[in-house]
């Protein structure tokens, strides 16, 4: 019999348990009794705080996109300097995929490539991640200039994350990782130049 309790919290642990199950599993190979069962409730519960399986999908892209702002976001406002938020911005971004793999399963996944309605959630948080990067790169350029290296950024990070997420247990320590990924950021950055033409 499952314990009893209040909304929020059963609802949290609903999306905690979800979270675990569709990574695993994918979107489509996975029954919302699935979710139930892992969840020690009965399916009914489940449908009392997410009316479909793409409902509880949704809100499970948007809360795990929101948890990772939100680590980002406090990291790099507790430093003061450029070299400190670079390496902040990219430790926290390492803990919180070592420590929640299968929320970045769920974001970098392939059903939410092939799937318009996730595609359009996830590309909507990655802006958002880009959006805040921006504002931390200090750089002699236009907005456009540092919103383009943000994203790049973010593709060093999920890149490094795959790699990092091996199934042989040899994963490094986020601070390791952030440390090797931000030193060649860092310096990256530091080598920008504005509206300097390429050499031929």
């Amino acid at each position: 019999m499952a314990i009893r309790l209040p909304a929020e919290q059963r609802r949290r642990q609903l999306l905690d348990v979800a979270c675990g199950v569709f990574a695993e599993r994918g979107f489509h190979a996975t029954a919302m009794d699935d979710v139930a069962a892992a969840a020690g409730v009965t399916k009914p519960v489940l449908y009392q705080h997410f009316p479909s399986k793409r409902a509880l999908f949704v809100e499970l892209l948007e809360d795990v996109g929101h948890q990772l702002l939100g680590e980002l976001g406090v990291a790099t406002a507790a430093v003061t300097s450029g070299r400190e938020r670079v390496e902040a911005g990219f430790t926290a971004y390492f803990r919180f995929v070592t420590g929640n793999e299968a929320a970045f399963r769920l974001l970098f996944g392939a059903a939410v490539r092939n799937d318009a309605e996730f595609a359009e959630i996830v590309e909507r948080i990655l802006d958002e991640t880009a959006d805040a990067i921006t504002q931390l790169i200090d750089i002699p350029g236009t907005a456009e200039h540092r919103r383009v290296l943000a994203h790049a950024l973010i593709g060093v990070a999920e890149a490094t994350s795959r790699d990092a997420l091996t199934d042989d247990g040899s994963a490094l320590e986020p601070a390791v990782l952030a440390q090797w990924v931000s030193e060649l950021a860092w310096f990256g950055l530091r080598g920008v130049r504005a509206d300097e033409p390429a050499r031929k």
